[in-house]
């Protein structure tokens, strides 16, 4: 791919305001493992549901735009059209041991929360767990319901039938199956490659990995999207935000350096399309996910320095029309 460096103005223009919060140790809190040394994933600490579409302003979301698991709500947000029924607020993409922080200058507009995790501490006294985003908050009751970004997504797509089903019925053992595959090979298993702590470990994520990049690409090469008719699903949103931070961010600062997504030609072509979605581009902040991972990540990249590239052109054509 080619055009200009993916460390570009934010959507809408402008730029990102530069924190005056002095920020904390950049100690990381420890990460679970197993004894071989795999990375291991929390599972989310608040699962109620909300099954009925809401009155406005009775649920908002925390989020941070550096996130993959946070970006997938703010997609499904927009393609379902809740601008009206539901707010978020984003958090710094600069965390240290205290966790996701709200800036001076974007603070949280709810309950001047100064740090994410008083919102745990509010739903739960005693929360000892690790802070994550995406958040759904109660704004009534003042407590967080849901912190697992999945259900979350579910949750808003059946909020509304405007836009897209994004997981209709007739496809959705397809879309669970899919979507277990690209959790654990994928979307997880850039993780799971990063934050190994043996070689043994690295190296079994690594190599899940790229077969499943390779089932992908395959998959890709003879259908528009990894399920169903002429629009995307779930699935698509869910693989999308771990590819669009790809070649940027997981090559490098991840260790995931068999292949780029660039030299996928599926998938590369894939992404762009996906990109070039109505509403889709203004989603996807390079300057929060940059600095966010080379400069919250201690253990990885100690001197926090923040690489220029890659140039990524996600407005070239991708020719995927003609499959439908």
């Amino acid at each position: 791919m080619s055009g200009t460096p993916v460390s570009a103005a934010p959507p809408g223009g402008g730029t990102r305001p530069v924190s005056a919060t002095p920020v904390g140790s950049r100690s990381e809190r420890p990460r679970a493992a197993d004894p071989a040394g795999r990375f291991v994933r929390r599972d989310s600490a608040f699962r109620e549901w909300v099954t009925d579409r809401p009155e406005p302003g009775r649920y908002h979301l925390y989020v941070c735009h550096a996130c993959p698991w946070a970006h997938r709500t703010v997609i499904v947000r927009g393609l379902k059209r809740l601008e009206d029924v539901i707010a978020f607020t984003a958090v710094d993409p600069l965390r240290d041991e205290r966790g996701w922080r709200f800036l001076p200058g974007d603070p949280d507009p709810l309950n001047g929360f100064r740090f994410l995790a008083e919102a745990y501490l509010a739903t739960d006294p005693g929360f000892a767990g690790r802070v994550t985003v995406p958040v759904l908050w109660d704004v009534r009751e003042g407590r967080i319901v849901n912190n697992e970004s999945s259900e979350i997504i579910r949750m808003l797509n059946a909020w509304s039938d405007e836009g897209p089903d994004l997981y209709p019925e007739p496809l959705r053992a397809e879309i669970d199956a899919v979507n277990e595959r690209v959790y654990h090979g994928v979307n997880n298993g850039v993780y799971r490659a990063g934050f190994a702590a043996t070689q043994g470990a690295y190296e079994e994520a690594f190599d899940e990995l790229f077969a499943t990049l390779d089932w992908l690409d395959e998959r890709l090469a003879g259908r528009r999207f990894l399920v169903g008719g002429p629009e995307p699903t779930e699935a698509d949103w869910r693989l999308f935000v771990t590819l669009v931070r790809f070649d940027a961010v997981y090559v490098g600062h991840f260790k995931c350096n068999l292949r780029r997504i660039a030299d996928y030609p599926a998938l590369s072509a894939y992404v762009r399309d996906l990109y070039q979605q109505p509403g889709i581009a203004g989603t996807v902040d390079f300057d929060h996910i940059k600095r966010h991972y080379y400069m919250t990540h201690a253990s990885l990249n100690p001197n926090e320095i923040v690489p220029k590239g890659p140039a990524l052109d996600l407005l070239a054509p991708h020719g995927r029309e003609r499959l439908g």
